[in-house]
């Protein structure tokens, strides 16, 4: 439900947002395609060639670590479990931690060396544990964008190698990269421990590791995400920032150098934080509802969801909030039961209508209890 709602108020808010929805009032960044999206509402803020399927490099491993975070926070596997290298993964060749056969390493400095170094070698042994062999991952990566709506994306591999002929059909989109971006930032905070990791060591401080991301350190706010580079996909970048309560998703990829991608992902954070805010609504207090022929008195109505939406930030001062809700019910109220609705205005236009719904459940009385109810009346009226 709350998807569907986060959907809905997407759609209404791209419409509201005028040109600055398909483009950042004109402004061209480099590389092939880009793309722009705000975390909370997935609204497209910026966006050029978005749609289409270009190879992503090790941005691939943004969904590799999501598959891998779902896995942990459902209790599949925790961060303490050991996790050997195969031949397979200790035989993967670019950015590694260079895992010999048979090292065993804790997931938790897996996901560290993916996340921070883009270690090839890593994202194979997690793939080979989750799933029995790099393929059948692959198979839930897919599987997975499917189910996140990525029409673009078709995944060969974990890493994003593009060394193997087979690779050549391993092709994302700059919006689907943050679509898996938003579902891994905001389903998952936890990775942000590890995507923020500037510098850091495994193997007990023998090895070091330093993050391919210069925004981590050099970004007010940043919060990852994940570079790629291979000379057939370019520099690649998804990059995520927040700011006041608001974070960003800036992709951009095919870029000819790797100043260039860092550039061009400063300029749509710079952009989207500079032009838009993230507006929560302050629900106004609302008296409890009288019901009548009810065991409680009275019933308190709450939102039914969370509002949360994306306004240019010269729009804030005409936002306004009706809630209408009934003067009275009759039992029985059920839990969550729709009592009235929140409306959001922005001038004369509706930008989004919210439930208000039942707190509790207010039971109905039974003849048993009237009864009993009549009698106290009696007596007290007796005995004043």
């Amino acid at each position: 439900m709350k998807r569907i709602c986060c959907l809905l108020l997407s759609l209404i808010l791209v419409g509201s947002l005028g040109t600055a929805a398909v483009r950042a009032e004109g402004e061209a960044y480099p590389g092939k395609a880009w793309c722009l999206m705000d975390g909370a509402t997935g609204t497209v803020l910026a966006a050029s060639n978005e749609h289409e399927p270009l190879a992503p490099a090790s941005v691939t491993k943004i969904m590799t670590l999501l598959l891998i975070m779902e896995a942990i926070d459902t209790g599949h596997i925790k961060w303490t479990d050991t996790v050997t290298a195969s031949e397979s993964a200790a035989a993967k060749g670019g950015s590694q931690v260079y895992l010999k056969v048979g090292e065993a390493m804790t997931v938790e400095e897996m996901v560290k060396s993916i996340a921070v170094s883009s270690a090839n070698d890593c994202a194979c042994a997690m793939a080979e544990l989750l799933a029995g062999s790099e393929s059948a991952f692959v198979d839930k990566m897919n599987a997975r964008a499917a189910e996140l709506g990525m029409k673009d994306t078709h995944f060969v591999n974990c890493t994003g190698l593009d060394d193997d002929p087979a690779a050549k059909d391993h092709k994302t989109s700059a919006y689907d990269i943050a679509l898996m971006s938003r579902e891994l930032l905001t389903r998952h905070p936890d990775i942000k421990k590890y995507t923020t990791i500037w510098m850091d060591t495994v193997r007990g401080g023998a090895f070091g590791l330093s993050n391919t991301n210069k925004l981590v350190r050099f970004y007010d706010g940043c919060t990852g995400l994940k570079t790629g580079f291979t000379s057939s996909a370019g520099y690649c970048l998804s990059a995520s920032a927040q700011r006041n309560g608001m974070e960003l998703i800036a992709v951009v990829l095919g870029c000819s150098t790797s100043a260039d991608r860092f550039s061009a992902c400063r300029g749509m954070l710079d952009y989207g934080f500079a032009n838009y805010a993230l507006y929560t609504p302050e629900v106004p207090s609302a008296d409890p509802i009288p019901v009548t022929l009810g065991k409680q008195a009275s019933v308190t109505a709450l939102p039914g969801e969370q509002v949360a939406l994306l306004i240019p930030r010269g729009e804030l001062s005409r936002m306004n909030i009706r809630v209408a809700l009934p003067e009275s019910l009759t039992a029985p109220i059920h839990q969550g039961q729709v009592l009235g609705e929140l409306t959001v205005t922005k001038g004369e236009q509706t930008i989004a209508t919210v439930p208000m719904v039942a707190q509790t459940a207010v039971a109905r009385l039974t003849w048993k209890d009237l009864f009993l109810e009549l009698l106290r009346m009696i007596t007290g009226a007796a005995n004043p």
